[in-house]
């Protein structure tokens, strides 16, 4: 069996994978050298009452819940589809900021519906690539042969739209599922065409063991990275030095740009290295610098290599002084500060999420309950009626009690479904919780309505949701939200 690609992109009801549900899927296989193979998949995904659509994603998209019950699947079946064509096998996953966003949306959805959400991206030789950082580095290395669009001078752009525009690729429909894939799988042929070792050299070092080999902890040699989390300014580029594993994640490599005055960072407490990487530069008094480490996830395909492709030409191309790269190196190389790099990584202020759906990194399932996963998923009404299914891990009988009542819900229990509409009204009333609410999207939905130089098109669109909005609110009874039309 031949090693494919699976290209593939979905339009969601809103930005944030672990709470808004998807709305389109579009996949089509290729192999590496980027011939079609058999027919596009695209499917869309019926809306779950309990979590409301984003109006600026209806905006984005076009589509609207009702149109998404209407030809969608629920999604169970519409992310089975999907886990089958991903867990193929020899199957590399592959999206234009597929890792930061496309794959969480598979991992949650996965998640949410009883399926292992990591087995398809490692198992029988499968694995996943995103290419926005190919073209980060494409334009970083060599740019020869792609036309680069900018946002303004010095602010380059790697939006998909931009890029298909300015190299002449039809993009007809950005924001359809099928319409991103075709543009992406035409800006990987661009690339490949004009630059055929550095893409085949990406693709064939996305793996952990080759990115290991670089991001080395043994040697700590510098390498090259490109991420959109590095300056603008130096292309989303840099030239950085591994210092420590991630104390908690054995995925994580704490790095440091080496462009930076290193002095800082070792004279420095933990604490004030920990306000100064976690704030956000503009959020920091006057004349406090940020101290620029970054996290390297050897398991997210990141575009790494040897700081040897940067000669004095790119150097000179991404603003980087190579001369003061490597006295910031060989400083660095006279100090050990991995126990300090580890006490600022594991003391991690982040405040997880009570609700069960939003938990799928709070931990691996166990060993024991594992197999109950492909016993929920064949469970039918009888069996949920008849047999209760138990998991040592809380996470997932929540997650079983929003499962039935969506897809099953004439197998609740009277406490059963009192529990669920009273979950459903904290959802659809309560910011606290992060979900999108009735009185937030309808304030939205208001001040969108107030431009008037608003398509037609987009006023039917928000007038849709305005409707859905309503109809939620009579459904689970929320009689505050009933009669407030806007």
């Amino acid at each position: 069996m031949n090693d494919s690609l699976y290209w593939h992109d979905y339009e969601t009801f809103g930005a944030t994978p672990s709470i808004d549900r998807p709305s389109q899927f579009a996949g089509l296989r290729t192999d590496f050298d980027l011939n079609i193979i058999g027919e596009p998949l695209v499917i869309y995904c019926q809306p779950q009452m309990d979590i409301l659509p984003a109006p600026q994603a209806c905006l984005i998209t076009g589509i609207t819940p009702q149109h998404a019950l209407k030809y969608g699947l629920p999604e169970p079946q519409f992310i089975d589809q999907i886990h089958s064509q991903l867990s193929h096998p020899k199957t590399c996953g592959v999206g234009y900021n597929s890792i930061r966003f496309d794959d969480e949306v598979t991992r949650y959805s996965l998640y949410r519906n009883f399926f292992d959400p990591y087995q398809r991206e490692w198992q029988n030789g499968n694995s996943r690539w995103d290419i926005i950082d190919l073209l980060r580095a494409t334009r970083a290395l060599r740019p020869e042969g792609v036309e680069w669009p900018d946002h303004k001078p010095g602010s380059p752009s790697f939006k998909l739209e931009h890029l298909t525009q300015a190299n002449g690729i039809s993009h007809t429909s950005a924001h359809d599922a099928l319409s991103d894939v075709t543009a992406t799988i035409a800006m990987a042929k661009l690339v490949k065409q004009a630059q055929p070792k550095l893409f085949d050299y990406v693709l064939q070092n996305r793996g952990k063991v080759a990115v290991a080999k670089i991001v080395n902890l043994q040697t700590h040699k510098p390498f090259f990275h490109c991420s959109g989390m590095l300056s603008k300014e130096n292309l989303y580029s840099a030239i950085m030095m591994p210092l420590a594993a991630h104390p908690t994640n054995k995925n994580a490599v704490i790095c440091i740009d080496l462009s930076t005055d290193p002095d800082l960072l070792i004279s420095l407490d933990k604490d004030e290295i920990k306000r100064r990487v976690f704030t956000r530069a503009e959020d920091l008094p006057e004349n406090i610098e940020r101290i620029p480490l970054k996290l390297v996830h050897l398991n997210k395909a990141p575009m790494v290599a040897t700081s040897k492709v940067v000669d004095a030409v790119v150097a000179k191309r991404l603003s980087i002084n190579l001369e003061q790269c490597e006295e910031n190196w060989q400083r660095l190389g006279q100090v050990d500060l991995q126990q300090k790099l580890q006490a600022v990584f594991s003391e991690s202020d982040f405040v997880g999420s009570n609700e069960a759906e939003q938990q799928l990194y709070a931990g691996f399932l166990s060993n024991r309950d594992k197999p109950l996963l492909d016993q929920v998923r064949a469970a039918s009404l009888e069996d949920f009626i008849n047999h209760e299914f138990y998991f040592s891990d809380e996470r997932y009988n929540k997650l079983l009690l929003s499962y039935k009542a969506r897809y099953f819900s004439e197998s609740l229990t009277a406490n059963e479904r009192s529990n669920w509409l009273h979950n459903c009204g904290e959802r659809l009333t309560n910011q606290e919780l992060g979900y999108l609410t009735l009185s937030q999207q309808q304030t939205e939905i208001a001040q969108l309505l107030r431009d008037g130089e608003l398509s037609t098109e987009s006023r039917k669109i928000l007038n849709e949701l305005e409707n859905w909005s309503q109809q939620i609110a009579e459904k689970f009874a929320l009689d505050d939200l009933k009669n407030s039309r806007l």
